[in-house]
Parts: C-alpha cells; structure tokens; sequence
C-alpha cells in the first residue's frame, strides 16, 4: 500500500477544515501491514515506513486533541502537538512488544498535548489583553530573532520594554515549572484538569518551603509540630518538649506565624 498525501505534520496547519478532509482519506493500515512497515523502520530505519506509519494514523490524533478543547487553546495547535507525540512514538515503537502502534502512541500523544496546555493555557489566562496574547505567542521567536534583545523586540512590536521583560519571565517560570513534568504521577497524565491542580499544589508547597526558611530551627520545628504533620502536637506537649512555659510556646508560635506570612506575602509580590 502506498500513502501519498502531503499533510502538514510539523509546520502550521493553516485550513483545518481542509486538513480533517485529507486525513480522513487515507486508509487505515491492516495489521499485516502495520506490522512489515514497523519492522522496515524498527530493523532498517527506513524513512517512509515511518511516514506511512505516521500518516495513517493521523485520525487518531484528532480524537484525541478534541478532548481538550475545554481549555480554550485552537484544535489545530493541540493537533500539531498532538502529531509531535505521534511521530516520537514511531521512532520509539518496538513491534515485537505485541502491541498496535495505535494503543502504544496514545502517551506520546498525550504526553506532548498536556505539555502545550502547561505551556499555553495558564500564561494564557492572565494575558488579558491583546497586546500581551500577541506577544505572548510571538516572544520566543522574536528572542531567536533578535538575539534575546528585549529593547528591540519592545520596539518592533510598539509596546513598553517593561512589558516584555515581564511576559519573558513568565515565560521563563513556566518552562522551569514543565521540566520535570515527566516526574509528574502516571495517572494525573490522563486527565490535564488534575495535572494543572497538581501543579499549582506544588508551587504552593515550594512557596510555603521557602517562606519557612527564613524561620530558625525551633520556630519552624513548633509549627510543623503543629499544623504540618500529620500527628499534630499540642502547646503543652511543646513547652515539656523545650522545657518552657505554655505561653512561652504561645508566643512563639504566634511570631513564627506573623513571620512566615510576611514571607509569603513578599513571595507572592515577587512573583
């Protein structure tokens, strides 16, 4: 069997309508078939083997990036991305594992969607204006292009260079934030909604830990002892422990507290 269509995996897919129409053209491959051309690539790297491989199973990848329209990110970016995983699952792919590409490429697939809505969806949401959603998808090319040079790129696209300098940290946070999200459990990958809520639980955690650091050992022992742990301790069993008195304990508890929430104010002004 031969695939002939030219289909846009990688560059922009710019008439969507006209993309669905092709794909939904091309045959689907038999299992015999699926099988010869995963061996050609899987024993002799052969290059259309892949591509046929890829091609015919483009559909796939649009049932799944419909999924995720709740999120308000364009269909033909989620399937761009979604085609990414698509082909990093060819490349990957074993046929003698005894599976079908289709059900093996479902995590690549995933994998790359949930990526783009960590990278796209939450700075998204708080570029409210149009000026921050243009720069917001043109900033990284614009730093490629002008060799990272913020004042030019304020002054090509006629906005403040305090503008820009804020979304490029933005940007910034959130690739530090996707680093690790393989680390990620397996089962909040399934579902983008829990992954992002997974995310945000971290981040406070992480802004909890730092704010805690700028306790002394005792300060912050006392308020784990009794809000962090698990098994809480009470003030009585604290001013044996330390060998003070009950209001001693009160006392630092409550400077402890006024402290950490001078931190995470500060933190959360920095950010």
């Amino acid at each position: 069997m031969t695939i002939t269509a030219a289909l846009p995996l990688t560059s922009t897919i710019t008439s969507l309508e006209a993309y669905l129409r092709s794909i939904k053209e091309i045959p689907l491959l038999s299992a015999e078939e699926e099988q010869a051309l995963s061996r050609r690539w899987y024993e002799s790297q052969d290059i259309y083997a892949a591509k046929q491989l890829v091609v015919s199973h483009l559909r796939y990848v649009v049932s799944i990036a419909k999924n995720y329209l709740g999120y308000g990110l364009p269909l033909a970016d989620l399937i761009q991305e979604g085609n990414i995983g698509l082909m990093k699952a060819v490349k990957k792919f074993d046929p003698n594992v005894g599976v079908k590409l289709v059900s093996f490429a479902v995590h690549w697939i995933k994998a790359e969607i949930h990526e783009y809505i960590l990278r796209n969806w939450r700075i998204v949401k708080i570029a409210t204006t149009k000026a921050q959603r243009k720069l917001f998808f043109k900033l990284r090319t614009f730093k490629q292009k002008f060799g990272g040079n913020i004042g030019i790129i304020a002054k090509e696209m006629k906005i403040k260079k305090s503008t820009v300098e804020q979304m490029d940290a933005r940007l910034n946070a959130q690739d530090a934030d996707i680093a690790d999200f393989h680390e990620i459990p397996d089962d909040l990958h399934a579902d983008p909604a829990k992954l992002i809520e997974y995310h945000d639980k971290q981040k406070e955690k992480e802004k909890l830990l730092n704010a805690l650091s700028v306790l002394d050992d005792r300060s912050k022992e006392i308020l784990y002892s009794r809000f962090l742990n698990e098994k809480k301790t009470t003030l009585t069993e604290l001013s044996k422990k330390y060998n003070v008195s009950f209001q001693r304990i009160c006392q630092i508890e409550k400077s402890a507290m006024e402290k950490l929430k001078l931190a995470l104010s500060s933190i959360e002004q920095s950010s």
